[in-house]
């Protein structure tokens, strides 16, 4: 299903949660509506479903304006945050539910529901209850049944909050395999980072009502358009002086802006780690946090806090430690805009790992 969004809006009241949003998903694509809370993804996926009515602006699937259409019109499956499964209906029944509605016969039934227990590897629950199952298998059942009436537009809210986190990872590349198999248009709402990047073909960030930016994962990581995106998108130092670090003692000519650094456009090490010497210049080691394949290291250059990793491979740093650091690239950014500003005393560019 193609779907487009024009000048969307939508008040409760005196608040505004959606305001003026547009976009375009082409068919099949995986979308993944990251923000906050509270910034209006559930508000534009509930208003896709026809669960809430639009204050204003036009929802369109595959040419036809579907505002007034009720939700069993529009041809979507939705997967809800708590599930929302039947309890006193076994795995069986739940996944039949949509189909016995739309009044199909009991052997297409049974084929359809045979055909998603195998789909979604729950060959062998048919016939347990909600209760006798675990949540990465209720979430599965939840998927079973939003996609057994065969919807051109599956949307799910927060599918894995209520998971715990190594059943969230297995589930992500589940899904995504499952979709990409499918090849249904389908839309999910996030507030993890790392589940969007991993999940999503495409991220819409919003926040506060307004779509910021729509693209790749790496698009949007490398290339923020708006001071927001800059800042949401991964793990970062934000800077007040930018000009008092070595390579950008001109960015103090661009009046009223604030810079972002990521983690790896800074690199760090002792005397003779960093080839471009001439460019780097001392800090001292405040913290270090183990991450399991790393070390996240806290950096004090003069008054400027940094954050930055170091490979498990080289020799541990200890903190009050004096070390060398090349700052390689920020981003600046004020109320209206944000732009790259690379340091001009490096000559290869640093490669980018995310």
């Amino acid at each position: 299903m193609h779907i487009e969004v024009r000048n969307l809006n939508k008040s409760f009241g005196d608040f505004h949660a959606v305001k003026d949003v547009s976009f375009d998903i082409e068919k099949g694509k995986l979308i993944g509506l990251l923000g906050p809370s509270g910034g209006g993804k559930t508000s534009i996926l509930r208003m896709l479903a026809g669960l809430e009515t639009p204050t204003s602006g036009d929802i369109v699937f595959h040419g036809q304006r579907v505002n007034d259409l009720p939700p069993q019109e529009r041809g979507i499956g939705f997967v809800f945050q708590n599930y929302a499964l039947f309890k006193h209906m076994s795995v069986y029944d739940n996944i039949a539910f949509g189909l016995k509605v739309k009044k199909q016969t009991k052997e297409q039934i049974r084929e359809r529901v045979m055909y998603l227990v195998e789909l979604t590897g729950l060959k062998g629950f048919e016939h347990r209850y909600p209760h006798q199952l675990s949540g990465g298998q209720r979430q599965r059942v939840a998927f079973a049944r939003a996609l057994a009436p065969e919807p051109q537009l599956l949307l799910l809210d927060e599918p894995f909050a209520a998971i715990d986190a190594k059943i969230r990872t297995e589930l992500r590349t589940w899904l995504k395999e499952m979709i990409e198999r499918l090849g249904i248009t389908s839309i999910f709402v996030t507030h993890d980072q790392d589940e969007a990047i991993e999940v999503a073909d495409e991220i819409m960030i919003i926040s506060k009502g307004r779509l910021e930016q729509k693209g790749s994962p790496w698009d949007i990581y490398k290339n923020p358009e708006t001071p927001f995106v800059a800042s949401f998108i991964g793990e970062s130092s934000i800077v007040e002086n930018l000009s008092e670090l070595r390579g950008f003692e001109d960015a103090s000519n661009v009046a009223g802006t604030k810079a972002l650094i990521r983690p790896e456009y800074i690199e760090i090490g002792r005397a003779g780690e960093i080839k471009l010497a001439s460019a780097s210049m001392p800090a001292v080691v405040k913290h270090l946090h183990f991450r399991g394949s790393e070390w996240m290291v806290e950096l004090a250059v003069g008054d400027t806090k940094l954050i930055t990793y170091r490979s498990l491979e080289k020799e541990v740093l200890h903190p009050g430690e004096e070390v060398n650091v090349l700052v390689h690239r920020a981003y600046l950014f004020n109320d209206q805009t944000s732009w790259v500003l690379e340091n001009p005393l490096k000559v290869d560019p640093m490669p980018i790992h995310i």
